[in-house]
């Protein structure tokens, strides 16, 4: 639902197209933080998904050697083109990022490290992120503005009412941090909610899951029906062996998923494995 940025006469001569989710930012200390808050290292390089009008994508092209932006609406190529004519370390792909190879895309560009840094649209954040996870490039941090209570869920601790499966998931790779709030009031249009600043740092180290499809299924299904238990939820799993990995933190099959940690979901899903 968000852009990078807009110029102060785009909103007279742009159609804003609600299919793309475009809201764009407006304020220029916010795009300024934004670049700044990622610690773009000088021999790097950074994706952008939804430039816009390139406001943001000037800032981390000074921050960085390449900066690689991904616009899906052709009617910004003019915008863009203009406005980025001056920046030899920026290319723009038109197109969809989600189905763009990142190997190849890649390929041309001589990089010690990859960051990913953008007001991505709201509609294709969690896509976004499961496609950065599954990509073999290890980024030096993930730094993306979304709806505050998106934001809310991916940063949530166990015990609590955001906590789901996208807490779970996110939360094994990454160390999440909420970075800042941005009002509603700083994007045009003006859209239904408020925003938030999120960064993404891998966990230097992790615990090792067997089998990370298994791990991601059992979390899902695990959430399945948020208020059930988790007798209820794992019916198709060996509930003896879940059981006794319950047991072993004190809970038992009457316990809901929002009560497990990362760890235990880990420990159940590869004892699940190893019994298969």
């Amino acid at each position: 639902m968000c852009y990078s940025g807009i110029g102060d006469k785009m909103s007279d001569n742009f159609k804003f197209k609600k299919r793309y989710g475009q809201n764009f930012l407006k304020n220029e200390s916010i795009i300024e933080k934004i670049a700044s808050s990622a610690g773009i290292q000088s021999n790097s390089l950074v994706i952008e998904v939804g430039p816009g009008q390139g406001v943001l994508t000037k800032h981390l092209a000074k921050f960085a050697k390449y900066v690689l932006c991904y616009e899906i609406d052709l009617e910004l190529q003019s915008f863009l083109d203009e406005n980025l004519k001056k920046y030899s370390n920026v290319e723009v792909k038109y197109g969809d990022f989600l189905a763009a190879d990142l190997e190849d895309d890649l390929a041309e560009y001589d990089f010690e490290s990859i960051y990913f840094v953008s007001n991505v649209p709201y509609y294709i954040t969690t896509p976004i992120l499961m496609k950065l996870m599954q990509t073999r490039f290890v980024f030096s941090s993930i730094v993306m503005m979304v709806q505050k209570e998106v934001g809310d869920r991916f940063s949530a601790l166990p015990g609590t009412r955001d906590y789901g499966s996208i807490s779970v998931y996110l939360n094994y790779f990454y160390d999440i941090k909420k970075l800042f709030y941005v009002s509603r009031n700083h994007f045009v249009p003006v859209p239904n909610v408020d925003s938030v600043v999120v960064s993404f740092v891998p966990k230097r180290e992790r615990a090792e899951v067997y089998d990370l499809d298994f791990f991601f299924r059992l979390v899902r299904d695990s959430f399945q029906f948020k208020r059930k238990t988790l007798r209820n939820n794992l019916k198709s799993y060996d509930l003896d062996i879940v059981l006794e990995v319950l047991r072993k933190y004190d809970l038992d099959l009457s316990v809901r998923a929002e009560a497990l940690s990362v760890s235990i979901f880990v420990d159940l899903s590869n004892t699940l494995c190893k019994n298969k």
